[in-house]
């Protein structure tokens, strides 16, 4: 179970990051470019939002089971002073939930807004604060290695 859900997590984040990206990027042009707000663009938010809390699911049954969650208890109060067991059981979890929580309120707040420039600028700063995150707390070794 374990190395199944490892390997759903590495290939869903390609997933997300792709679709996180055009997400960003196609608020981020459409906000300098001043142009309208379309059902499009709400899909493409949307979608974001549903793939990264599904990877956010993955990721917390993933820490549960995985042997690294064992660390806790092995380490003890050490977990802080040793670099590899801190980024994956303090710093990758807990960056990423704020991330998706970021994007996740970004998603509610445009949808109050009422013109086509406030939505597309929430989804902008909200999205790329998220993306920046994910993307600061990945284990590139492990990831890419």
């Amino acid at each position: 179970m374990y190395n199944t859900l490892l390997t759903l997590h590495s290939y869903w984040a390609y997933l997300v990051f792709v679709i996180l990206i055009i997400a960003t990027l196609n608020a981020i042009i459409k906000t300098a470019g001043d142009k309208e707000y379309e059902a499009n663009d709400f899909r493409k938010s949307l979608f974001t939002l549903i793939v990264t809390h599904i990877q956010l699911t993955i990721g917390i049954v993933l820490y549960f089971v995985s042997p690294r969650f064992q660390l806790w208890s092995e380490l003890g109060g050490k977990v802080m002073s040793n670099s590899i067991a801190r980024l994956y059981l303090v710093e990758h979890p807990f960056v990423n939930i704020v991330a998706v929580a970021l994007i996740t309120i970004g998603y509610s707040k445009h949808k109050k807004k009422l013109t086509s420039r406030a939505k597309l600028k929430t989804i902008a700063i909200f999205y790329s604060l998220g993306l920046v995150l994910l993307l600061s707390r990945i284990p590139w070794s492990t990831w890419i290695g």
